[in-house]
């Protein structure tokens, strides 16, 4: 059997259904295929190496080991996860450092209602590889380790209080975070090769100092949630205690919406889509079924309120996808002339109409050399 025929029945039949990105899309919408951009080709590579459609501009808001314009703060190296936090009539974007033996953290840069630069300031430090994570409902985000045994910490974007290390949310190699405010829970991947799809279970919802973590079982087709004996990962990693646990290949980035959590897995370069309303998983996107596929290197992605997904790439053509409601996967924009390193830290502003990234390591190769990016245009708001 053609292996896009196998794997898509085994996601059909395997307690799961292929439904598309809003609860109303046509079943068996999954996975997406190449296709044309609801923005159109791309551009020549403007003054910041960035191919966009027509419409767009870039500027570089903030380079790894300089000052960010405006301010006497020096930006973080190794730019990796973040979001964006309503401030007043401006925002506030957040970005982890993913750097070791203490070095990592988060930092932030407050902007006025019309995009100015406004301050910028560290938010979490000491910590190991803080790569991706996740905003909370509370205004809060989350910046977890990428380490073995590593932790996910709290943190306060506007920088009024200390960080705080959520222990109860488990120690493992954690990725990102995805809240369902539905469901009153919080999903995390985890970047093993071996790694599993988790939901922390806060006692009570918006505090996160204690709770259940449970991982995603698969027996004979069927998902259900279990809980983890032992959060600490201690002795026994909580990849490893729950006998059933469903296994991903390298788990990456997470966006929740609509009662979907959307997360990649890097080592087979597929989007999930776990529908929390019916309890099915389905692959929504994987370069094997999709001729000329243009996403590979899945890693961190977010979403736009008219529905459609924005995946950006570890390695690749060094690009930032979309994948659209009709399931349509096609480049936004690629950064051109820095194959050495990674898009992170997909974002948007609240307004819906400037999109913040990172390349980690931007055109030197080295983890000092990130740029952090601000796209504007023309975003659509409706299909």
């Amino acid at each position: 059997m053609e292996r896009r025929t196998f794997l898509r029945a085994a996601v059909a039949g395997g307690g799961s259904m292929a439904f598309g990105f809003t609860l109303w899309s046509e079943a068996l919408a999954y996975p997406a295929k190449t296709g044309t951009s609801p923005y159109g080709s791309l551009r020549t590579a403007d003054a910041n190496g960035i191919q966009l459609p027509s419409g767009f501009t870039s500027r570089v808001i903030a380079r790894s080991t300089r000052t960010v314009p405006g301010t006497s703060f020096t930006w973080h190296s190794a730019p990796d996860g973040g979001a964006c936090f309503t401030d007043g009539t401006g925002w506030i974007y957040v970005s982890n450092a993913e750097m070791g033996s203490g070095a990592g953290g988060a930092s932030a840069i407050r902007f006025s209602s019309t995009g100015s630069i406004t301050g910028a300031y560290s938010i979490l430090s000491g910590t190991n590889r803080n790569c991706a994570g996740g905003d909370t409902p509370w205004n809060t985000w989350l910046s977890c380790e990428e380490v073995d045994l590593g932790y996910a910490y709290e943190t306060d974007p506007f920088g009024a209080k200390p960080a705080v290390r959520r222990a109860a949310m488990g120690r493992f190699k954690h990725e990102a975070a995805a809240c369902d405010p539905d469901r009153k829970v919080v999903y995390l991947t985890e970047d093993e090769t071996d790694g599993c799809f988790y939901r922390f279970v806060p006692t009570t919802w918006g505090d996160l100092s204690s709770g259940t973590l449970q991982v995603l079982k698969e027996v004979n087709g069927v998902l259900s949630w279990a809980n983890v004996p032992d959060p600490d990962g201690s002795p026994t990693r909580t990849r490893k205690q729950v006998s059933g646990a469903k296994i991903f290949n390298g788990g990456e980035g997470a966006y929740y919406r609509n009662g979907t959590c959307f997360f990649t897995t890097k080592g087979d370069n597929r989007v999930w889509a776990y529908n929390a309303v019916n309890n099915t998983i389905a692959i929504a996107y994987d370069d094997n079924l999709t001729a000329n596929p243009p996403l590979t290197g899945v890693d961190n992605l977010t979403g736009a309120s008219v529905g459609d997904l924005y995946v950006a790439e570890d390695g690749g053509n060094m690009e930032i996808c979309i994948i659209t409601p009709d399931d349509v996967v096609a480049p936004f924009l690629r950064i051109t002339n820095q194959a050495s390193s990674e898009i992170c830290g997909v974002a948007f502003n609240p307004a819906g109409n400037r999109l913040y990234f990172s390349s980690q390591r931007g055109t030197s190769g080295s983890s000092t050399g990130g740029i952090t990016y601000e796209v504007t245009g023309p975003f659509r708001t409706s299909l």
